[in-house]
């Protein structure tokens, strides 16, 4: 997968608008870049285990955001084989989850 912020697994599109983050701002937000999702958001994912690639919208994603990059990650279920995924999530990946409405749990 090629995100367009540089970290391997995902990536945010836009809903019925079309384009991804880069053309409608970071996280998916309009034009006047008001904070709020245009459109339903969805999130181009793959999986470690099966190599599928898939889209998923907000609520199949969570995102936990702990005191270090090392208790900072985000998961998913794989649509295609079930399997738990979890991986790393930088700071641009933390704010476009957040942008886009994923449930975020913060660890202490």
């Amino acid at each position: 997968m090629s995100p367009t912020d540089g970290t391997p697994g995902l990536t945010a599109g836009g809903g019925t608008t079309g384009g991804g983050a880069a053309g409608r701002g970071a996280a998916g937000r309009g034009a006047a870049g008001a904070g709020r999702p245009a459109g339903p958001v969805t999130f181009k994912a793959g999986c470690p285990d099966c190599r599928g690639r898939f889209e998923l919208a907000a609520g199949a994603l969570r995102l936990v955001i702990g005191g270090s990059r090392r208790t900072t990650f985000y998961s998913f279920t794989c649509p295609a084989c079930g399997v738990a995924v979890r991986k790393p999530a930088g700071e641009r990946i933390v704010e476009l989850l957040t942008g886009g409405g994923v449930s975020t749990l913060r660890s202490i």
